[in-house]
């Protein structure tokens, strides 16, 4: 009962506004005192904050906020799609498919969606729309290609699941590989699927010689170098991912610096936009950890895993649901808290059910992409629309058919789990 009670004052808290990591503090505040008292409360704040930001870990997620700050600054998602344009840019539906390109290979150097959302806007729907493109698939493909950067490694969402879930971050990130290629492989299919449907949504785009498009891929390379630079040597086990985050940000540094972007002025709102980004991703855990406390000392988590996992139904019918519970949550909430909120509840209870880990992590994360898009809270179609003037309405309507298409990827990662397993079982390092 005193549990009950406590998580709908959560749920009231975040009705209310309050900021995540603050309603889970005080939630879980007074729980701890309904149940022990002002001391056992007060022994608990006196370790939570530490025990909280000490994790090693943790140095990932400002490494990678900050690579994704100077990858910005840097401009060369614009050369992402002019590369991409270049290639398949005349087919109908050409762009739209460059600009899943551009959101898969930002993504690769980027582990922020609503960053990936904002850059891809400013950029490919301005040469969409001047190209006679339909404004409504023009959004739509973009703010669906800002989800990539939450799956393909560096992925800000999996190192946050895999310091909560204490599962093997290195197997995480390279599990989003070949999830992060289908997905893209998926945006791009769904546009070509709807210009085919109706030509009149995209015209033929310019042709471009052999020489221009080679051309093309000089501004590539410093988006495989960086790439490289991190993921591959997490893969071959020649780094953790902890050194291989202060690799990527460093790296991304350095291509700022050459491309004459890093002045004193953009790298200091860098630093202060990683910085306040960390601080906020550090208050949600503190928050959790507090809350958390509570639920193990009231032995919640272990009464919902001994009477679900007691359920005479299919495992798959309870993965369903699971699922299902992630989609809804994702219309109202932001990815961080849900990971945090959730993760330490449903992974014992994925566990007993004979889950994989990883396999449950990468799925979370690809169901939480489908949340970045969906009403009423669908944040990267917020920002596309705030980016671009369009209404709010019509770049739902135009990612609507992307949302079916992710659907679809999730069933197909449920009946192929090695989809995603496959990668992380063939590392030199776990």
């Amino acid at each position: 009962m005193l549990a009950a009670t406590i998580t709908l004052l959560l749920l009231l808290l975040l009705a209310i506004g309050t900021p995540v990591g603050f309603a889970l503090a005080i939630a879980g505040a007074a729980g701890l005192y309904a149940l022990g008292g002002l001391r056992m409360l007060l022994g608990i704040l006196d370790t939570a904050p530490l025990s909280a930001a000490s994790s090693y870990e943790l140095i990932t997620v400002p490494m990678f906020l900050l690579m994704a700050e100077f990858v910005i600054i840097s401009g060369v998602a614009d050369d992402l799609f002019k590369a991409a344009s270049a290639w398949v840019g005349r087919v109908r539906g050409g762009l739209g498919v460059a600009t899943a390109f551009a959101g898969a290979g930002f993504g690769a150097i980027s582990g922020s969606s609503t960053a990936s959302a904002a850059t891809l806007a400013s950029t490919s729907i301005p040469a969409m729309l001047k190209a006679g493109y339909e404004p409504k698939l023009a959004c739509g493909a973009v703010a669906i290609s800002g989800t990539l950067a939450m799956l393909i490694p560096p992925s800000i969402a999996l190192v946050l699941y895999g310091i909560i879930a204490d599962v093997s971050i290195g197997r995480l990130l390279i599990g989003g590989v070949v999830p992060g290629l289908l997905v893209t492989l998926a945006i791009a299919l769904t546009v070509m699927l709807l210009v085919w449907q109706d030509p009149s949504r995209a015209p033929r785009g310019r042709a471009y010689s052999w020489r221009e498009k080679f051309s093309s891929l000089r501004v590539v390379w410093p988006m495989l170098v960086l790439f490289t630079g991190v993921t591959g040597v997490i893969y071959l086990g020649v780094a953790t991912p902890t050194e291989a985050s202060g690799i990527g940000a460093f790296g991304a540094f350095l291509i700022a610096l050459l491309r004459g972007k890093a002045h004193f002025s953009a790298t200091r709102h860098a630093l202060l936009r990683a910085a306040q980004t960390t601080c906020m991703i550090i208050m949600i855990i503190l928050g959790a950890h507090v809350f958390g406390y509570f639920f193990t000392l009231t032995q919640t988590t272990q009464q919902f895993v001994a009477a679900v996992g007691g359920w005479p139904v299919d495992r798959w019918l309870i993965m369903a649901a699971i699922i299902l519970i992630y989609l809804v949550l994702g219309c109202f909430m932001d990815q961080v808290a849900i990971l945090i909120l959730t993760v330490p509840v449903m992974l014992p209870l994925i566990k007993a059910l004979g889950f994989d880990p990883v396999w449950f992590g990468v799925l979370v994360v690809v169901t939480a992409e489908v949340g970045m898009v969906t009403p009423p809270v669908g944040l990267n179609v917020f920002v596309v629309a705030r980016y671009t003037g369009r209404p709010l309405a019509e770049v739902f309507l135009g990612v609507a058919p992307h949302v079916v298409a992710h659907l679809l990827l999730i069933l197909l990662f449920c009946l192929f789990p090695q989809l995603v397993l496959w990668l992380p079982q063939t590392m030199n390092a776990g």
